[in-house]
This record gives C-alpha cells, structure tokens and sequence, in this order.
C-alpha cells in the first residue's frame, strides 16, 4: 500500500508518514499541492492521500480538485488533516471530492481510524 501525505509542515509530515510506515505504507511527501502533482505526475499512485488545507504554492483543497479532475485518481481515497475546524470548511472539502476529514492536533488512533472509515491498509 501507498500513501502521499501533503503538508507544509516537515514535522507533521515526518510524524505522519511515521504513523503509516509503522501501518505498513510506503510513503511519499511532498511540501504543497504543486509538489504533489509532480509526485503523481512522476507515476506514484498512492492508495489513499492525507492532505493540509493550509499551504503556499497550492492550497489542500485546490490540490483535491485537481486530484479529482483527472479520472486515474478516481478511486483514490482523500483525507484532509487540517486545523480547520469550520463546519462550512468541511462541507467545502468534501463538495471538492475529500473523502475524510480530520482536524488536528490529532493521534496515531485517529488516523488509523479514519484510514480503516476508508477501507484502506490495517
């Protein structure tokens, strides 16, 4: 199983990606949306996508748009792990095609919990 985690935040990918190495994921990361997209467009398919809302170049729910216009990323499951906490906002992403939402400060049981809400890995 593959995971792309999108965070501008090094620590919050670092402790991200350590979670799901240890749930057996192999990971990749990228630093904002435009990141991203060369890391899809570089021929890595992740199983599920964990996605900040907050970031420079390219905002987390520009990047699920994007992800969502182009049909081979169709089945790919979309979790926004983000500090927003606005009903409105949540609403937002998930209109944008996020499958998952979940609002940090978070831990190892939250993610593992939403990945399983997914039927992805464990």
């Amino acid at each position: 199983m593959k995971a792309m985690v999108v965070d501008d935040s090094r620590s919050i990918r670092r402790i991200v990606g350590d979670i799901l190495r240890e749930a057996g994921f192999e990971v990749a990361d990228a630093a904002n949306g435009r990141l991203a997209l060369s890391l899809l467009e570089s021929g890595f398919k992740p199983d599920v996508a964990l996605i900040d809302w907050n970031m420079p170049e390219m905002n987390g729910i520009d990047l699920v748009k994007e992800i969502r216009s182009r049909s081979e990323y169709d089945d790919v499951p979309l979790m926004m792990v983000t500090t927003e906490t606005e009903m409105e906002r949540m609403a937002a992403a998930f209109v944008a095609g996020a499958n998952e939402y979940l609002m940090k400060p978070f831990d190892r049981e939250a993610i593992l919990e939403k990945l399983q809400i997914l039927g992805v890995g464990i």
